[in-house]
């Protein structure tokens, strides 16, 4: 037994990747050991890409000397350049052009307003409540909007169920099955979407689960829709989606406090690199690149750094804390302009820019599903 144990211990060492306080000697050789990378030593893009590391580690390194409200750390991408990182993190997420309709009819979507709630908890994590599944990896593929929409629908379906019937539901039905013929977000599938336009799916074919239809696009392949009713038979449907007043911070905590998490679009800017901590890194002077869907589980307060919104994403459990980031969540929500909504926040080339509100315009869009009902 002693024997065994040694052995496991030995290998969490060698397979550990390093703390943002491990970092001050930390070697590119450590780096390509640690992250199992495969590059021929010598080789052209073996001197490129450790060039790029130790310039990005060196920055990593000078900004946690710093006084922030977070952390950075190496990354599996920390060898990328700027603009490689950037196009591996933008992944599309926009608001659906859709009539708002009666909230009373059948598959009618409405805007959630704030009430004006006054005893809302001091903090909210639907984690504690047992209807938030484990993170998942998108991997390559631009689908974080279907990850955000299932994500979203799991946990309505849990709370509308009880907190004993969390289900993991079929992302790939999503990323193959979803029209997006105003190109809203993306071209569909793995080159981006809406999690709005997966809802509007959902109310009409429903969803099944991980388990009938898994996960296959990680190396970005859309793959031809394979969904059979009556082979793979949908678990939950919903009716419509409501979408929360554009830059309303109340209104949004309202929502999460009270409704269930919430599908969510953000400016991703500096995302891949966190590590822990409070992140306050998006700059209101600069473009705010709405370029990502994620999902609000809740919101809190950090006795260092302050209030936060806790957001769960889709990069697996090896991003931030454990899968999740926490973004400063401001007593007076300042304002920026998307002035790129093409690149994640329009359908069809809409160039018009917008008004984005809140740490990385976290309160821009957002949305979750109505009159959620699980089948099985």
């Amino acid at each position: 037994m002693i024997k065994f144990i040694i052995i496991a211990i030995l290998i969490s060492l060698i397979s550990c990747k390093p703390k943002w306080t491990q970092l001050q000697n930390y070697t590119f050789e450590q780096y390509v050991r640690d992250f199992q990378k495969e590059y021929k030593a010598d080789s052209e893009e073996y001197i490129t890409r450790k060039k790029i590391f130790e310039q990005n580690l060196a920055d990593i390194v000078a900004f946690n000397k710093e006084d922030h409200s977070y952390k950075k750390g190496v990354k599996n991408n920390t060898d990328e350049s700027y603009f490689e990182k950037k196009e591996q993190f933008s992944i599309f997420k926009s608001s659906l052009d859709f009539q708002v309709m009666d909230p009373s009819t059948e598959n009618s979507n409405y805007i959630y307003k704030a009430k004006g709630l006054t005893n809302l908890p001091d903090s909210v994590d639907w984690r504690d409540k047992g209807v938030v599944s484990p993170v998942k990896d998108q991997g390559d593929c631009l689908s974080c909007w279907a990850f955000t929409a299932a994500s979203v629908l799991e946990s309505h379906a849990a709370i509308a169920a009880g907190s004993g019937n969390l289900k993991t539901l079929s992302t790939q039905q999503l990323v193959s099955c979803v029209p997006n013929p105003k190109q809203c977000g993306g071209q569909g599938g793995c080159f981006g979407a809406v999690a709005d336009l997966a809802f509007e799916y959902i109310s009409k074919y429903g969803i099944t689960s991980e388990f009938k239809y898994g996960y296959k696009s990680y190396f970005n392949d859309t793959y031809e829709c394979k969904f059979d009713p009556l082979k793979q038979s949908p678990e939950v449907f919903n009716q419509g989606f409501a979408k929360i007043t554009p830059n309303d911070q109340q209104a949004l905590l309202e929502a999460v406090a009270t409704i269930g998490p919430i599908a969510i679009s953000i400016d991703s800017t500096g995302w891949d690199s966190y590590e822990e901590g409070v992140f306050d890194g998006c700059d209101y002077s600069e473009n705010i690149n709405i370029d990502h869907a994620v999902v609000l589980v809740g919101y809190g307060t950090d006795p260092k750094y302050g209030d936060y919104w806790l957001v769960r994403n889709s990069y697996g459990t090896e991003f931030g804390e454990d899968g999740y980031i926490r973004i400063k969540r401001e007593s007076e929500p300042q304002c920026g302009i998307d002035s790129t909504p093409t690149n994640g926040f329009a359908c069809g080339g809409d160039e018009t820019p917008i008004k984005v509100c809140g740490m990385c315009g976290i309160l821009s869009d957002s949305s979750y599903p109505l009159k959620v009902r699980v089948i099985v």
